[in-house]
């Protein structure tokens, strides 16, 4: 298992963490989304074979909220 987290362009709505936890944890691999909205960060617990960093990344990005950096 692999934590990864995202830093993201500051969120403007509460419902912007529901819309990242509920499309990253539908993905296969992923075994747990936190989505911190007062630092722009979304920790991702996946296994890196079946969800890559760079899969939930464009994710994230796809849905609006350009990923700045990943760690």
């Amino acid at each position: 298992m692999t934590t990864t987290t995202f830093r993201t362009e500051p969120f403007t709505c509460p419902s912007c963490v529901a819309k990242i936890e509920t499309a990253v944890g539908r993905v296969d691999g992923v075994e747990k989304v936190d989505v911190k909205f007062n630092s722009s960060r979304v920790v991702v617990d996946h296994e890196e074979a079946r969800a890559s960093a760079a899969s939930i990344r464009k994710i994230i990005d796809d849905l609006g909220y350009p990923v700045k950096s990943v760690s």
